[in-house]
Formats: C-alpha cells, structure tokens, sequence
C-alpha cells in the first residue's frame, strides 16, 4: 500500500473525526461516504470492526504505512509501562511529526516532504528521514539555506499551537524535544487501547 495522496474529507467522514484539522466539507457531511453513508440501515460494527477503524484511523491521522506502525507497536509493547501510551508517545517522537508540532510545517505531509528534501536537521546535522526517532534533548531545527522558504515562514507565521513537551527558539529557527509527551498532553482523538486489543488476539 502506497501513501495516501486522495480525497481527505473523504477519509474524515470515513472514521467520522476530522482528523486532518478543521473541514468545511466534513461539517456538511459528517456521515459516512457511499451510497448508504446517512442511512439507518447500516450493519452494526463487530469488536474487531471497531478495533481496526481505531487503528486505521491513527495510521492515517499520522501518515505511517502499516509495517512501519506495526513496528512501532511492537517496539512500544518491549517497553515498560502502558503500551497503547508508550505507542503513541513513540509516533509522536517522529521527525516528521515533529517538525509539524513545532510549526515549522503546516501539515504532517509538508513536514514530511521538509524532511525528506533535505530542509531539516537535528542537532546540527542533516536528517532526511521522516520516521527518525527524535530523543528527549534533541534540537530540531531548519537548515541555514531553508530558513527563507516560503512554506517554512508562512507556517511559522501562523504558528499558535503550544506543546508543553517542546521548546521553541525563535531566533535559531529550532526547536527542542524536551521530553516524551504524557497521554492527556497529546490532542489526537485515538482511543489507543483498541489498537493494543487488535495486536494482541
């Protein structure tokens, strides 16, 4: 399976979250799409059912192929603690996903497209990898020649989201991963403990 590159509200509507920020279209509509998406008549959801939408839903809230958050998950259930949190806490930590929450992008697609062309580096070095894993301490910044792009400056211009776990230097056009956010920090409507229901059977 390739990237997702369609119609967005199309997939909001599908999981019935607008999960790619506010949506005009997905406020119209907000049902299901199809031919029976406003019907009654629609078939229940079976447990497994909803425990596939949860994690579908977070593959594309975040933009990650299935082996690479099947991965991840496996990784996070190695740790110790709560792994649905832990699983999170570890997409969350993504360059790319970081490069967005620090608003140096304006969506999680840029972010990635900044990283892989080679616009971002960390600690002063280079990275053109959107799925490295960014550590607590960890500066993230824009290369010296990027810092005049226009998506950059635009998006930092409207930048307004604060994130207690991350630190912003407006003059070095960097910012610092502080430390791994805790579950109620992380705005994502993703009901985590679905997913590590669906790994487990």
């Amino acid at each position: 399976m390739a990237r997702y590159i369609g119609p967005k509200t199309k997939i909001a509507r599908k999981f019935r979250d607008p999960i790619y920020g506010p949506d005009k279209s997905y406020e119209r509509k907000n049902y299901p799409p199809g031919q029976h998406g406003n019907s009654k008549r629609r078939k229940k959801q079976s447990e497994y059912g909803i425990q596939l939408m949860e994690k579908q839903k977070a593959k594309y809230t975040y933009g990650i192929l299935e082996r690479q958050f099947k991965n991840t998950f496996h990784k996070a259930s190695r740790k110790k603690g709560i792994t649905g949190e832990i699983l999170l806490q570890l997409i969350e930590a993504r360059l790319d996903n970081v490069v967005f929450r620090l608003g140096i992008a304006p969506s999680r697609n840029a972010a990635r497209q900044l990283v892989s062309h080679r616009h971002i580096s960390v600690n002063g070095e280079l990275v053109n990898i959107p799925s490295y894993s960014v550590k607590p301490g960890d500066i993230v910044g824009v290369r010296e020649k990027s810092k005049s792009l226009e998506v950059v400056t635009d998006s930092l211009a409207g930048r307004s989201n604060q994130f207690s776990w991350l630190e912003w230097d407006e003059d070095k056009m960097a910012g610092k991963f502080v430390n791994y956010p805790e579950r109620d920090e992380i705005p994502e409507n993703i009901k985590e403990q679905l997913i590590v229901e669906l790994y487990s059977k």
